[in-house]
């Protein structure tokens, strides 16, 4: 079960699209510097049914063209799942993860648009700048489009 703290609409975090983002709750990466530490605590939150799911997605669906999870992959199943209802809503599917790309299961990048990838490392900066870490990509292609968020 995904146990998540917030569903908001989110402009900014996959270019082009307007998303409704899933910060979801339990993450055991807690990278230094995290701008969220209150959604490493497991359990925390509120469980995120598909009816939850599905009622937001109703919500907003003349408006949204992507969902986003932040984190959720170490609770594979569940994610995989939530991200096949988007997608049978025509909606792209994006994965915010501090997790490196080849530690994403296979199973949860086939069901993605994109997928950002790479712990948080305050030295190195977050998307918008040329020396992070971070990567995101378009899972289909493996491209990497950093590009977009650079001003």
């Amino acid at each position: 079960m995904i146990y998540y703290s917030d569903l908001q609409v989110v402009l900014q975090e996959v270019p082009g699209e307007i998303s409704l983002c899933v910060s979801v709750t339990g993450c055991p990466l807690r990278c230094k510097g995290c701008h969220s530490p209150f959604l490493w605590k497991k359990g925390t939150g509120s469980a995120l049914t598909d009816e939850i799911f599905v009622a937001a997605l109703e919500r907003y669906k003349n408006m949204l063209s992507c969902v986003l999870f932040m984190g959720g992959e170490w609770e594979a199943e569940a994610l995989i799942h939530k991200l096949q209802i988007a997608r049978s809503y025509s909606l792209h599917t994006c994965l915010y993860t501090g997790l490196i790309e080849e530690e994403v299961p296979l199973a949860i990048k086939q069901e993605l648009t994109w997928l950002k990838t790479g712990p948080w490392i305050a030295s190195l900066g977050g998307l918008s700048c040329p020396t992070t870490n971070q990567r995101f990509i378009k899972v289909s292609t493996g491209e990497v489009l950093n590009k977009l968020f650079y001003k």
